[in-house]
């Protein structure tokens, strides 16, 4: 245990050296001196100065102090609505005033504005100047002559200058405003134009000099300047604290140098002008909590970063210590598990950064909320996955696995003569007679003297399905116990109880089987030594299927439920966890009488005994060798309705037992209700939080693609991919390592995993708002036929909007911003559970779905590329047969039909 202490160590260490290679610090000219101006704005909520708030005047006073420290003016944007008590304030810090005169469509409001500037321009001698409007002609509330008209009467009344202010290029399509101003006051803000931090110092100098060329001899002032420090970006403008810092420290370093003279905009952050998009609450040089962003002198660097590296690293070594818990992991193993858990801390820190430096509104806050809870249970199913996915690649070899060779040992270590009785019980409802005689043919040939067979038709009354099977039952012998019982309650535990009514008293050992099973003639002679250890409660065999030649959904579909039986199970396994699924099962008689029985208060009647025996202290155990093979749903309505049985069961079972996983509940181990725990949420939980987080993505597509506003920030979205990469990783690392199928069987039964999303999903909503449903029973044998509806419309509607949705925002992206790309990506990927049940149910429909389509395709490409002779009927020598139905030479063909060959 050292060496892994030493591993944690070692990954810890290594996480704290990309902490400190990768911090960015960045060079930029050092500025000792006092700002010219910085654009000041007291308001507290909107952006209208007849309905805002502002500031109080004890707090409009502190902030002056503060900005006294660092400018020698301010910039005002209104005179009216509070604003006139600023002039006054300013003047005991010391502070210069440009006034602003806010002017709209209004005349009375605008009137008024007007009054008041002149006013405060004769009171108070601070102030240096009056800007009449702001982008008003821009903004299109006034005309050129009017705007002008507004100048005149100010200018008549004042005697300090008077300008209005505009963007550089209306002064440039407008030259009629420069004659009657005392300066140009043009804003030049690089960011609103495209231009990225490297270029905006050289575009506010070039339009500075454009401006000057234009109006040579007119005073030109760049009354706005600015970079923000978060939002997204616009085209290649990239806002950011370090793009911030290195852009005002060398723009005013340029300025200086060259002798501009300008207003930056703004002295602090604004949290209300979300209006303005992303970036709109994040112009200031202050925080709204009156903090410097940055240093004007040194190196630009991020002041909390080594806070932010610290919690990282705390995070990633809390998450690691569970691996100490671990049974001999192994050092690769332990690398694995500390490295995702140092990944997590990292995200983790990224997230107290994100909500440090920005601002919520009501709307923002809850939306950061609701994703964050959504995503929390996301990354535990994506460590558990990762943590799986290292036990497999670089752990130990399962200990507790019964293999052939373990259970000749215990079969060896057994006493002598050890041999109980075992009653195997078979319940049967409207089950084909040929497929139940094969059953019960195969039960005849087992290779173990002392067992006997109860078999229970319920609720069959038609006597095609029952006599037969008596009939036969007596051929067998008197081993074999016929019930035929109608009206029964409970559904399948209904039957099973009856069953056990009908027992031998003398059987120790109870075995289930499903009426499709054919049992191997040693399943209970290798399986059985076993129960010699008296804590022994259960063993578990694992589900095969003998009819995946039928169709090449059937071949996808077993390739599927093949996953479940040689990844989860047998790791589940190793800590006596394992989920109990009926048939092919053995249960000591004993166990199952301590537990209750056969209950009928679930639909997953044998996962809920399973657990209620392991919840007593029992031990379980399992082998992955196929002892018998049943047969695959008909449809795939008949898939999803047993996917849904089971995801419905299994939460009955949650809401059932989850008192007993509390402390001192039952004897449960800490590791069983962690196994129990994580399955249920990466199973259940997986699928009802994909479907939620898609809907919810779905109402959200409008709101950012017309509204602008709310585009979901890359610490939500960037985690959903990585998810989904790691479930893709998985699945395929471990379908490859555990699972014995063709690569095209693999990608297959990932196609058919994903298909069943929706069925889970709504199989656990259901089961939130209902308290039973009634069994269904799962098509087999070819009773059933496809149905005439498509399986897959709701599926298809999702989908469908999904990639509709994501199109949406690529179109409307005009401004190329990342995170709108990064949303639309995980659009795409959330809509591809969906698709693959559109998919899958299109392939049922179609001919494809034959494995002959695929012979016929193979042999009639080998003809046409010459690799064989064409067959003609007209010229076929006697004895010879289409080609078809002949042997073919060797050519590619999928692995499908390869195996429909070998059927």
């Amino acid at each position: 245990m050292r060496l892994i202490a030493a591993v944690i160590l070692f990954v810890t260490a290594a996480h704290a050296g990309l902490w400190g290679l990768l911090q960015q610090k960045q060079s930029a000219p050092d500025f000792t001196g006092m700002l010219p101006s910085v654009s000041y704005d007291p308001h507290e909520g909107t952006a209208h100065p007849d309905v805002d708030t502002v500031a109080s005047p004890e707090r409009i006073r502190a902030d002056m102090k503060k900005l006294a420290t660092m400018t020698r003016a301010i910039r005002l944007y209104s005179s009216t609505g509070g604003l006139e008590q600023v002039p006054p304030l300013a003047a005991e810090a010391g502070l210069k005033v440009t006034l602003g005169v806010w002017l709209d469509k209004n005349t009375i409001r605008n009137d008024s504005e007007i009054a008041t500037a002149i006013k405060l321009a004769r009171r108070n001698s601070n102030v240096i100047g009056i800007v009449v409007g702001n982008e008003t002609l821009y903004r299109g509330e006034l005309k050129p002559d009017e705007l002008i008209d507004y100048i005149k009467r100010v200018k008549k009344s004042v005697t300090v200058p008077v300008t209005t202010g505009e963007i550089w290029n209306m002064w440039r399509d407008y030259p009629q405003l420069a004659p009657n101003v005392d300066y140009i006051a043009a804003h030049v803000l690089p960011y609103w134009e495209f231009f990225n931090s490297t270029q905006a110092v050289d575009q506010a100098v070039d339009r500075y000099q454009l401006l000057r060329e234009k109006f040579p001899g007119k005073r030109i002032v760049i009354a706005e300047f600015g970079w923000p420090s978060q939002g997204y970006n616009r085209g290649i403008s990239d806002p950011g604290p370090f793009q911030q810092a290195w852009v005002l420290r060398n723009f005013v370093t340029r300025a200086e140098a060259i002798g501009m003279d300008y207003n930056i905009v703004e002295s602090i952050d604004v949290p209300w002008k979300y209006f303005e998009g992303g970036v709109g609450p994040y112009w200031g040089l202050l925080t709204a909590a009156r903090e410097p962003k940055f240093a004007w002198t040194g190196p630009i660097v991020n002041p909390d970063y080594w806070k932010l590296a610290t919690i990282a690293l705390l995070v990633g070594v809390l998450l690691s210590l569970p691996i100490l818990r671990l049974h001999r992991p192994t050092v690769l193993q332990a690398m694995v598990l500390a490295a995702t858990a140092h990944g997590v801390g990292a995200w983790i820190s990224t997230i107290f950064a994100y909500w440090n430096v920005h601002y919520f509104v009501w709307g923002s806050t809850f939306a950061l909320t609701l994703g964050l809870t959504l995503l929390v249970p996301l990354i535990l199913i994506a460590m558990a996955r990762i943590e799986e996915i290292a036990a497999i690649a670089f752990g130990r070899e399962p200990r507790r696995l019964l293999s052939r060779a373990k259970a000749a040992r215990d079969r060896a270590a057994a006493p002598e003569g050890y041999c109980p009785k075992v009653s195997i019980h078979v319940p049967a409802y409207f089950e084909p007679v040929d497929m139940m005689k094969q059953t019960l043919d195969a039960l005849a040939r087992l290779d173990y003297p002392n067992f006997e067979v109860v078999v229970i038709i319920n609720n069959t009354p038609d006597p095609a399905f029952w006599q037969p099977i008596q009939d036969h039952c007596r051929m067998l012998g008197e081993r074999f116990k016929f019930i035929n019982a109608e009206k029964v309650k409970g559904f399948k535990a209904g039957a099973l109880r009856i069953a056990m009514e009908r027992t031998a008293v003398d059987a120790e050992i109870i075995g289930i089987i499903d009426a499709d099973y054919v049992v191997e003639p040693d399943w209970l002679k290798d399986l059985v030594p076993a129960f010699a250890d008296p804590a022994v409660g259960l063993v578990q065999a694992p589900q095969e299927h003998r009819d995946e030649h039928l169709s090449l959904m059937h071949y996808i579909m077993n390739g599927e439920y093949a996953g479940f039986f040689d990844i989860g199970m047998v790791q589940r396994n190793e800590e006596n966890a394992i989920i109990v699924h009926g048939t092919m099962c053995l249960i000591r008689r004993a166990a199952m009488d301590m537990a209750g029985g056969w209950s009928s208060d679930t639909i997953c009647e044998d996962t809920d005994l399973g657990l209620a025996i392991q919840e007593l202290g029992w031990q379980t155990h399992y082998t992955n060798t196929r002892y018998g093979q049943g047969l695959l749903p008909d449809t795939y309505e008949a898939f999803k309705k047993q996917r849904h049985r089971w995801a419905y069961g299994g939460f009955q079972i949650v809401k059932k037992h989850w008192r007993r996983f509390l402390p001192g509940k039952s004897r449960l181990t800490s590791d069983q209700k962690r196994e129990f725990s994580l399955g249920w949420l990466n199973w259940l939980g997986a699928e009802s939080l994909g479907v939620v987080v898609a809907i919810l993505n779905l109402i959200w597509v409008p709101i950012v693609a017309f509204a602008g506003i709310a585009i979901p920030d890359k610490i939500l979205t960037i985690p959903i991919i990585a998810a989904f990469v790691v479930s893709l990783a998985h699945f395929l690392i471990l379908y490859r390592l555990r699972v014995p199928v063709r690569s095209w069987q693999m990608l297959g039964a990932m196609i058919a995993a994903m298909s069943v999303q929706w069925t889970v999903s709504r199989a656990v909503a259901q089961g939130l708002i209902t308290e039973h449903l009634a069994f269904a029973r799962t098509s087999k044998g070819g009773l059933s036929r496809m149905s005439i509806e498509f399986q897959a419309f709701w599926e298809a509607v999702i989908g469908a909007l999904l990639l509709i949705g994501a199109t949406i925002l690529i179109v409307t992206n005009t401004l190329a911003i990342t995170e709108l790309y990064i949303f639309a990506a995980v659009l795409i990927l959330e809509s591809l559970p969906f698709l693959s049940a559109v998919a899958i149910a299109l392939l049922e429909m179609s001919r494809i779905n034959s494995f002959e389509f695929w012979r016929y395709t193979t042999v009639r490409t080998a003809e046409l590329i010459g690799l064989r002779p064409v067959w003609v009927p007209e010229l076929a020598a006697p004895g010879m047969q289409p080609a078809a139905i002949t042997a073919a030479p060797k050519v590619a063909v999928p692995a499908a039909a390869k195996v429909a060959e070998k059927v």
